[in-house]
């Protein structure tokens, strides 16, 4: 065996049923917020997340939540400037086409 290889997979590699399920819940999770509330910050849904669907060890961070609704759940939820606040805010794709925010 080379030093330093291992016979199994890298940490955040593997594609395991607990990570799977963990994504899964994650994106159910955003969208029914995000339905629920549209025009919501990254930073409520990363609150409703960690304190009221008790998410905790997910390491969730307005940042992370940022990046993740663009990468995996672009179909369905969208983003606009908020400029008051000068932040991001999410919503429904379809709510977004009825009342064109930007």
């Amino acid at each position: 065996m080379v030093h330093g290889v291992f016979p199994f997979m890298p940490h955040r590699v593997g594609k395991g049923s607990q990570k799977i399920a963990r994504f899964e819940r994650l994106c159910s999770e955003v969208r029914r917020f995000v339905t629920a509330n549209p025009g919501c910050s990254a930073q409520a849904i990363v609150a409703n997340l960690n304190h009221d669907q008790k998410m905790r060890n997910h390491g969730l961070t307005p940042r992370k939540v940022g990046f993740f609704i663009t990468r995996h759940l672009a179909a369905t939820l969208t983003w606009w400037q908020d400029h008051r606040a000068g932040r991001r805010v999410y919503g429904l794709i379809s709510d977004v086409d009825e009342s064109n925010p930007v």
